[in-house]
């Protein structure tokens, strides 16, 4: 019963061409969204953490090399005016330094090291009492790699085989050279306590760097998770929906597009719904409306087969009404199938919409004298559209059935046909008795009837409204209702003129 409404929602929501094949046992888990997202979440992440222990690593290691080279530097120039000084004093000679080693060791202690303070107190080698003795120097760094050359470059003082490695600074008296301070750069330096160091640091940003790994992975998955569980969430709403479980809603959480698709979801399951609804109250009403002129029909057979009625030209001509009746009820139905399923087949020409509207009236011309029905008539002169004229009459002729079968005498009809903003409009207004605000939006639903006991009396089979806004429709148009100055309903009918119609090259 529900097979319609599945398969629509199996082909929103189910692969239905080529389904791809989906691996077996383990490694289905490894193409889930969750395993994708994962994965590249936490890629995208390591390569952003190993790039940025890569690059700070490196970075770290060129400042502090350039950081302590400048260092030296700036500490050689005091050492290098000492040793002037020092070559002024002793008659421009450098035995003084080179032959008094532990004078060397000293200098570079005071100038390079900075222990000074240890080795030059102010009151003697030894601090005095209660005073706090400094703290040793700490192990040589730069002693090693400090050379003393004379004016010709020849080695006074230091290693001379790593000479060539030296980089020199000049020492001058009186503006003249005298000799150079020459030392290794760290870089050619193999093991020295700021290579330690730097091992050390090394060490830690490896150790950050695996934390930042640990969380990488552990949001990853926090984020793959939450989003897996989302789209689950709606995945299963849409398998108990072609499942036919039209009730199925899904919680809206939050406020971003996760919720604006559980929204989305959520109208169409309602739509659904209410398709289900309507269908199932559609095949109730067309049995309700078929069980009827049936009903009568055979009521009518029985008893002309028991004999309790004799064979009359009245009797027939019961039957026969019922019979129209049926059959027009079919009818009905028929028409509004194939304009349902787009096969209700137009000729569209271009026809005066004034001149369709005499041609109907003057067709039901006795009918209309029958039912004491006075019509009134404000027609524009050459409103144009394209239309299907046999359609066309079909509506005009539903509206003036309605007025002719709904209005109390004495009964009026006004007309009217203008232009009105590049369309043409025509207003069907009749007498009383009005419709109720309520049932106006309703009036051209299937089978609708205000009053159901009115209506079956007056022979009306509650689908002629609706034939007509299908009609009305397929020509571009629109048919709203309201309320008539004469006190009845009022039905206004907007077609587009020529040049906004639908293409011809839609139609047959």
């Amino acid at each position: 019963m529900d097979y319609h409404l599945r398969f629509v929602a199996s082909l929103v929501f189910t692969p239905h061409m080529n389904p791809p094949r989906h691996p077996k046992g383990w490694r289905r888990h490894l193409y889930t969204l969750g395993v994708k997202l994962f994965l590249a979440i936490a890629g995208a992440n390591i390569v952003l953490v190993v790039a940025a222990y890569q690059i700070y690593s490196h970075s770290f290691d060129r400042g502090l090399l350039e950081y302590l080279n400048k260092a030296d530097e700036a500490r050689l120039t005091p050492l290098i005016q000492r040793l002037a000084d020092g070559y002024r004093e002793h008659a421009a000679d450098w035995t003084w330094i080179a032959d008094d080693k532990p004078r060397w060791q000293s200098m570079l202690r005071e100038e390079v090291l900075g222990n000074s303070r240890y080795l030059r107190h102010p009151h003697g080698e030894r601090p005095m009492a209660g005073e706090e003795r400094s703290a040793p120097p700490p192990a040589l760094t730069i002693d090693p790699r400090m050379l003393l050359l004379d004016r010709d470059g020849e080695v006074l003082i230091g290693p001379a085989d790593r000479v060539e490695q030296a980089l020199r600074k000049t020492i001058e008296v009186d503006g003249e050279v005298v000799g150079y301070l020459a030392y290794i750069p760290r870089l050619a330096m193999v093991e020295s306590l700021e290579q330690v160091f730097q091992r050390q640091q090394a060490h830690r940003f490896l150790a950050i760097a695996i934390g930042m790994l640990a969380a990488v992975l552990i949001n990853a998955a926090l984020i793959a998770h939450w989003l897996a569980r989302r789209l689950n969430a709606l995945r299963n709403g849409a398998n108990r929906l072609a499942e036919g479980d039209y009730g199925t809603r899904i919680a809206v959480v939050g406020h971003d597009e996760f919720a604006q698709l559980s929204t989305d979801f959520n109208n169409l399951a309602s739509a659904l719904e209410s398709v289900q609804r309507s269908r199932r109250q559609w095949i109730a009403d067309i049995a309700h409306e078929l069980r009827t002129p049936l009903t009568t029909l055979r009521a009518e057979i029985e008893a002309l087969q028991d004999g309790v009625r004799p064979l009359t030209r009245a009797g027939l001509n019961s039957l026969a009404q019922e019979s129209n009746r049926l059959t027009r009820l079919v009818e009905d139905l028929h028409l509004l199938s194939l304009s349902d399923l787009g096969a209700l087949r137009y000729h569209f020409a271009e026809l005066d919409l004034g001149e369709v509207v005499r041609d109907c009236l003057e067709a039901s011309q006795q009918t209309i004298a029958e039912g004491g029905l006075a019509v009134e008539l404000s027609l524009a002169s050459d409103v144009l559209i394209h239309g299907d004229e046999i359609r066309l009459q079909q509506v005009l002729g539903n509206l003036l059935q309605n007025t002719l079968r709904y209005t109390d005498p004495p009964r009026r009809l006004r007309i009217e046909l203008t232009r009105q903003h590049g369309e043409a409009c025509l207003r069907w207004q009749d007498s009383a008795p009005g419709v109720d605000p309520q049932h106006l939006a309703s009036l051209t639903e299937r089978l609708y009837r205000v009053d159901e006991a009115r209506d079956r009396a007056s022979g009306g089979s509650g689908l002629g409204l609706a034939i007509a806004n299908a009609i009305i429709e397929d020509h571009g148009g629109r048919l709203e209702g309201g309320h008539s100055p004469l006190g009845g309903l009022s039905w206004r009918i907007q077609f587009p003129l020529p040049h906004m119609s639908l293409s011809e090259s839609h139609h047959d």
